[in-house]
């Protein structure tokens, strides 16, 4: 599996905030009105993502590439939403960053 393309690390974090781990007990409720903000900018870009899609796959049609700026941004937004739900599902402590570059 040397030549797998995705590697996954996660580091076990040596402590771990007993107030999320709370508010994840409370049905993260509260970790839902923190995340709202995320939730409104990445359903909107979530569209704009669609749209780029659609755009990237014409592009690959006419000009047989996928557009690098396209894919560094659908990655992007693929990379935030992954830091949003793993906050929510308490796997990090740390509040997601509102950018899209790791």
């Amino acid at each position: 599996m040397d030549d797998y393309p995705v590697d996954v690390v996660a580091e076990y974090p040596e402590r771990s905030s007993r107030l999320l781990a709370l508010a994840a007990l409370l049905g993260g409720v509260i970790k839902l009105l923190l995340l709202l903000p995320h939730l409104i900018v990445l359903s909107i870009l979530g569209f704009v993502a669609g749209i780029a899609a659609v755009i990237g796959w014409i592009a690959v049609l006419f000009l047989g590439s996928y557009p690098r700026a396209l894919f560094d941004f659908q990655v992007g937004i693929l990379r935030w939403n992954l830091r949003v739900n793993a906050y929510f599902l308490s796997v990090t402590d740390r509040y997601p960053p509102f950018r899209l570059d790791p």
